[in-house]
């Protein structure tokens, strides 16, 4: 079971102080600021260093946005972080499917995987459960990837099981409108 009440309730915007204000008003979308900054602004200088690395995951990475997308959304499946699948799932930019995106609640043994989509599942998995990728693993994505991008697979991963475990801890709430986890796959 998850929060349904922030343990740490995001800032209003009538709490921001100037620094803060300067933060938050960079994120700002179609009139809001989503509930993940308004908490982390909290604590303005973890949250400041944490964009930067954040920031990179998301949108410097050398990983092809499709693959980052199916690490981001399996790692919060994982976590039961629903607030990141809601805010990763409609990602049809990054070229997943719809039928793809909850498929990725089954894991890498689901059918109709490609043999490297089930890979970089199976790393996603084996990340979040033993913190190490198996040398099976590794030898598969090594194959195909460069050393960047083995390391941005890894700091990817971990980057989203960090936030996982903020939101879920911290209790932040998922905003109106966004799709919560696929209730077949829940079990």
């Amino acid at each position: 079971m998850r929060l349904t009440q922030p343990r740490i309730p995001p800032l209003q915007e009538s709490e921001w102080d100037a620094e803060t204000s300067e933060i938050l008003e960079k994120l700002r979308r179609d009139g809001h600021v989503y509930n993940i900054f308004a908490t982390l602004a909290r604590h303005p200088d973890l949250f400041r260093k944490w964009l930067v690395f954040g920031n990179h995951v998301l949108f410097k990475s050398s990983l092809p946005p499709r693959e980052r997308e199916i690490v981001i959304l399996r790692m919060g499946w994982l976590c039961r972080a629903e607030y990141e699948w809601g805010h990763h799932v409609d990602i049809k930019k990054a070229g997943l499917t719809s039928e793809e995106v909850h498929r990725i609640a089954a894991g890498p043994d689901a059918p109709a995987w490609s043999p490297f989509d089930a890979t970089l599942l199976r790393a996603v998995d084996e990340l979040h459960n033993d913190s190490f990728l198996s040398d099976a693993t590794w030898k598969s994505l090594a194959a195909h990837y460069t050393t960047q991008q083995l390391l941005d697979l890894i700091f990817a991963a971990g980057q989203y099981k960090l936030v996982s475990m903020a939101l879920n801890s911290l209790g932040v709430q998922l905003e109106e409108g966004y799709e919560r986890f696929p209730d077949a796959a829940q079990g």
